[in-house]
């Protein structure tokens, strides 16, 4: 391995490198377990689901074809014929000119296609019912399988279990998923400069940012995360500490070192790891050009090794952009890396944004409602090493590397911070 190489590449080709790791193995989980996690192989379905045509409404079952032209001016009268209560299926079966009284959730008579609600009909005695209302074939009934069929996939390999995969996973009765394991990121900091945020800075000291700022949105993505401290500024110490954190995680973060100064060990630390290969040094991206990527045999495993720039605001872009993307894509995820997914927000630019072409620029920006009913974004400018430019900001802006700016007015949109993806 060459040692201090610096090759800019832009995101997309670097992104390639990231998909270049294979997606976590899988295992059996629990369902109760498995929120937030990656189906491996999809969920073929045990049963229809629903099992039979159901009412979603309280009122009357009836065939649609009997209230053509029905309103309110010009109301039908249909025969009630019998009640389906959930309890029991109806032994009864409904012809033209009849109806049946039904409540959510029961299995619709036979002959019945359509529910009308109840506050569309009175009642008239001996058993006639006034409907006011037309109704189309199917409408407030839930379909024989409208949700799953038996034998067919019910999720796709490769799905995020969320609250909602969950629930369609209970109601076929389904109580283990195979599913991607999570991510392990181990997280630490470089510098002699810098302490544990619990202490004292003396003069040309500053706190650990990185590593809770890092671990905050890595657990978000729903990591597995260790945090491993501080390693001063000596290359046999970063040596050790590369070596353990790679041998327990599948992916490493460690913020410093990672640019081209005469104190930025990570490359030569890396060079002296065994099993390890840098895959690439320095990406086309502001903030976040000195970006480092490797890979490190761990106990069985490749550990993607990440070393992000030691300024604050320029680790954070850079792990939103391309680290929390590259987390999913460990636990599974398919295409982590489109951005068109992401959440977001359509906004106009309230001022001009230069740009320099050849790199991807991601301007952080900070959302107002206007009285008109627009929403305007506005950048945040400041220093790489300030916080306060990623507090003031909702989220960032993207200028693509052949752009040499946008012009205020500019219709953009504002990748959210937290929003999810």
């Amino acid at each position: 391995m060459k040692t201090g190489f610096f090759n800019v590449l832009d995101v997309q080709s670097f992104i390639d490198r990231l998909r270049g790791f294979d997606h976590l193995p899988a295992l059996q989980t629990p369902l109760d377990e498995a929120h937030g996690c990656v189906l491996a192989a999809p969920v073929v379905s045990p049963e229809d689901l629903p099992a039979a045509d159901r009412s979603c409404m309280d009122g009357y079952a009836v065939r649609a074809a009997d209230l053509f032209g029905t309103t309110e001016g010009n109301p039908a009268y249909l025969e009630c014929t019998g009640t389906v209560s959930i309890e029991r299926p109806a032994d009864f079966s409904i012809a033209a000119g009849e109806c049946a009284a039904i409540v959510t959730g029961a299995l619709l008579p036979r002959g019945a296609d359509a529910v009308v609600m109840v506050e569309h009909t009175q009642e008239m005695g001996a058993g006639t019912v006034e409907i006011r209302k037309s109704v189309a074939p199917h409408e407030h009934v839930m379909l024989r399988g409208e949700d799953a069929v038996q034998g067919q996939p019910a999720l796709t390999a490769g799905t995020l279990l969320r609250a909602q995969e969950i629930g369609l996973l209970a109601a076929l009765g389904v109580q283990t998923v195979h599913v991607h394991r999570r991510p392990r990121v181990g997280i630490f900091s470089t510098g002699d400069e810098v302490i544990p945020a619990h202490a004292t800075p003396r003069p040309g000291q500053v706190r650990d940012v990185n590593s809770h700022a890092l671990q905050a949105m890595a657990r978000a993505a729903g990591a597995a995360v260790t945090c491993y401290g501080i390693v001063p500024d000596d290359e046999k110490a970063l040596t050790a500490m590369l070596a353990r954190t790679t041998a327990e995680n599948d992916m490493v973060l460690l913020s410093g070192g990672s640019s081209v100064g005469t104190r930025d060990l990570t490359m030569a630390a890396l060079d002296s790891l065994d099993g390890a290969a840098v895959i690439n040094h320095g990406v086309a991206i502001s903030p976040g050009k000195p970006l480092i990527l490797a890979s490190a045999d761990g106990k069985g495993h490749h550990c993607a090794v990440w070393g992000l720039p030691g300024q604050v605001t320029s680790a954070q872009v850079v792990m939103f952009v391309l680290g929390i993307p590259f987390v999913h894509w460990l636990a599974g995820r398919r295409t982590p890396f489109d951005q068109s997914v992401w959440a977001s927000r359509r906004a106009v630019l309230a001022r001009n944004i230069a740009s320099r072409q050849g790199r991807e620029d991601y301007i952080r920006v900070r959302l107002h409602a206007e009285e008109d009913g627009r929403v305007t974004a506005t950048p945040v400018t400041g220093k790489s090493g300030l916080l306060r430019t990623m507090l003031q900001a909702h989220g960032v802006v993207r200028i693509p590397a052949h752009s040499e700016g946008l012009d205020s007015g500019t219709q953009v949109d504002v990748l959210l911070f937290g929003g999810g993806y």
